[in-house]
């Protein structure tokens, strides 16, 4: 893979955890969450009941 950066030397690493800049949470670390997954299983289970309802009964 070829380096794109354009600095010419390549920035440290962190030697400790305790000076390092806490990592942004993103997408997944939000669907980890118990009650945004209670809503949209609720939501889900609606959308399923009301497909299953237009395909049987109507």
């Amino acid at each position: 893979m070829l380096d794109t950066s354009r600095d010419p030397v390549p920035a440290p690493a962190p030697t400790s955890t305790e000076n390092a800049p806490e990592e942004p949470r993103g997408c997944l670390f939000a669907l980890s969450q118990p009650p945004l997954m209670i809503f949209l299983a609720v939501i889900g289970a609606l959308l399923l009941m009301a497909a299953l309802h237009d395909l049987f009964l109507l």
